[in-house]
């Protein structure tokens, strides 16, 4: 074995030919998902973001006061803003080059790894703009400073002109960079920007520092017939009021615990920066977390919103302590801060981020100096009004009860039709009337319309119904403590009752088929995914054990005097088509916009009644599941770059998509 080895390995099959050198942002093209997280649709919109950062850093410096965005209808995108103007002298590093050119052209180049420059900046790394200009098909930089107006133009990284002296513009000061993203890299599926996705960032980030004001202006052939009622063409987003006024406006149909949201703005400890907050708690419903650092949107939390968190939770516990209410002393962070509606923003020097697509604060004295920094303010916000106080306090201990017995009740056992009442189980769950498991089922539905459907059309006496709101938590790449969080996936399990992972026990399973039942489009195939990749990894023996099934609800009926059909997709509504019908009279076909859309008759007929219905058992075939579970690594975990993969290999045998 050795000898064969040593033979396969030679010297010569590794020399000095095999290492790669990538020069200037050849590694960016190589590697895009390195830089913006991937090549789908969420990487394509994050280069808006970088280039927009830059505006806001220069804003937030007190050098800049409007910020222009414009989608042009050739899919290319415009930012600019009235700042003091990307230095276009000759750099001292690069004689031949002006520093515009460095900073679109290099690596770790820029202005933010000098304090003196920007106090607080969303840029670290001088990665950002030059990524942006790596993977856009072109880019086009007009700078004016001193009165006089600049430009030059790159293409997939590279320069394609010298800097140019344009003459003089005594009336106009700033950077504008117009990019438009290469279809070599972001061309699969035809991923396009969404004015709804810039739109709403556009206002967050006039929310986000109250001294801008950002024009918005976009391509009218852009914008859709369902978004022209709420996105503009041309408006102009100023908010003295920041945050609060956010708050306000994401809030302002809801039945609040408090009457006055509890929001401020300080100085942190230390001249390290500031925080502005706004949080207001809802009566009923979920509630909502967005923070930003430096004005950079940070989806995964980090270190501020534990500092928020703890400020909160320590004061409503010392409240409680104050009035002789000794529950309180049982209080989590969970039942004062989940629930509510929280929008954060940290200014801080030198933020340290997981990723370069920043998606998670990772500073560790940010959670000391945002939780020093709001604990007094919270204490004298409940102090000063102990109406208010005393109702927040009510409303945390609520769901603390709920919380501590949702962990009493973690086994649901299957129990008679009387003892099944004094079970708490979940409050959108329509169960059947039969005690025993053997006959029954549980559809598992997306949205509350296509719940109240179901119920109409069910057998009350074995089929129980479980509306689900929207996609649930992609389980193959979120951790733990997040799927332990997901509210979806904790009504699943209690209403199966036989727990999951390792506490799996089969025998407690209250149904004998469990249903997944989705609309017959993209969006309910993704949901199904979902709902199946969260069986598999958490419950996988049920899977083994044959209880797991989808529905198979039509897409089409198609009716011909009394002749009806009914065809779950094109192609069996083509085949129905030629071969069912005949040229006499006329033929009504309809599509369905979804199960909340189908009368309760049709959805009976076609979905759920026995004898009638065709439904589709989910297995794994004996000796796939080592494959299986790379499969759904592939496409559901954590590595974009696989599904890239997996999509590279594949779209050459898809046929025609349905959009």
């Amino acid at each position: 074995m050795t000898d064969l080895f040593e033979t396969a390995v030679t010297t010569a099959d590794y020399s000095a030919k095999d290492i790669e050198v990538l020069e200037g942002l050849e590694p960016v093209r190589l590697r895009p998902g390195m830089y913006v997280g991937g090549t789908d649709e969420r990487a394509l919109h994050h280069l808006v973001s970088e280039v927009f950062d830059n505006s806001m850093d220069e804003a937030v410096a007190g050098h800049a006061t409007r910020i222009e965005i414009t989608m042009n209808v050739d899919g290319s995108i415009a930012i600019a803003d009235n700042g003091r103007g990307i230095p276009v002298d000759p750099h001292p590093k690069y004689r031949d080059k002006s520093a515009l050119e460095v900073i679109f052209t290099t690596l770790h180049s820029g202005g933010k790894f000098n304090s003196k420059v920007y106090q607080t900046s969303g840029g670290l790394h001088g990665v950002g703009i030059s990524v942006v200009n790596a993977l856009s098909e072109w880019t086009n930089v007009e700078v004016a400073r001193d009165k006089t107006l600049w430009t030059q133009s790159f293409s997939r990284g590279k320069a394609t002109s010298k800097i140019t002296n344009n003459g003089t513009t005594p009336n106009r000061r700033g950077t504008k960079v117009t990019f438009l993203p290469d279809h070599e890299i972001f061309g699969i599926g035809n991923i396009t920007f969404k004015p709804s996705i810039l739109y709403k960032l556009s206002r967050s980030k006039a929310y986000l520092f109250k001294g801008i004001e950002i024009r918005w202006q976009c391509d009218p052939s852009l914008i859709s017939e369902k978004e022209k009622e709420t996105i503009p063409q041309k408006e102009i987003l100023h908010f003295p009021g920041g945050l609060n006024d956010y708050l306000a406006l994401l809030t302002n149909s809801r039945s609040l615990v408090t009457s006055e949201n509890f929001h401020g703005k300080v100085p942190l400890a230390d001249q390290a920066g500031q925080i502005e907050w706004a949080i207001t708690w809802p009566e009923y419903g979920d509630g909502s977390i967005s923070s930003y650092t430096n004005t950079v949107p940070t989806p995964e939390g980090g270190t501020h919103e534990s500092g928020v968190r703890g400020a909160l939770l320590k004061g409503i516990k010392a409240y409680g302590e104050l009035v002789g209410n000794k529950k309180a002393t049982n209080l989590t962070g969970d039942d004062i801060f989940n629930g509510a509606c929280v929008l954060i923003s940290l200014f801080i020097k030198n933020p340290q981020f997981q990723g370069q697509t920043k998606d998670k604060l990772t500073n560790p004295e940010a959670l000391r100096l945002t939780e020093n920094a709001l604990r007094d303010h919270f204490d004298h916000w409940l102090s000063g009004s102990p109406a208010m106080a005393n109702d927040l306090l009510s409303w945390s201990l609520e769901r603390m009860e709920e919380r501590l017995r949702r962990r009493a009740e973690k086994e649901v056992k299957r129990a008679s039709a009387t003892s099944k009442r004094r079970l708490r189980l979940p409050g959108k769950l329509s169960d059947c009337s039969n005690a025993e498991a053997d006959g029954t089922e549980i559809y598992i539905v997306e949205g509350d319309s296509a719940g109240g459907s179901a119920k109409q059309a069910r057998d009350r006496k074995t089929q129980a119904i479980l509306p689900i709101r929207g996609k649930i938590l992609n389980v193959a790449s979120a951790t733990r403590d997040k799927i332990n969080a997901n509210q979806e996936i904790a009504d699943i399990n209690q209403a199966l009752g036989c727990g999951s992972g390792d506490k799996y026990i089969k025998d407690e399973l209250r149904y004998e088929r469990v249903i997944i039942m989705t609309d017959a489009d993209v969006d309910g195939a993704h949901i199904a995914t979902l709902l199946i990749t969260m069986f598999y990894q958490e419950m996988p023996e049920l899977i083994k054990d044959g209880h797991l099934f989808i529905a198979q609800p039509p897409l089409y009926r198609i009716a011909q005097g009394g002749t009806v059909y009914y065809a779950r997709d094109d192609a069996h509504k083509d085949e129905l088509m030629e071969n069912e019908f005949n040229g006499r009279g006329k033929i009504e076909v309809s599509r369905f916009k979804g199960l909340g859309e189908m009368p309760a008759s049709q959805l009976k007929e076609t979905t759920m009644l026995r004898g009638k219905r065709t439904l589709l058992r989910v297995v794994i075939e004996e000796g796939t599941r080592l494959e299986t579970a790379e499969k759904v690594d592939q496409l559901m975990g954590k590595k974009p770059e696989l599904r890239f993969q997996f999509i590279q290999e594949n779209a050459a045998k898809v046929a025609e998509l349905d959009i």
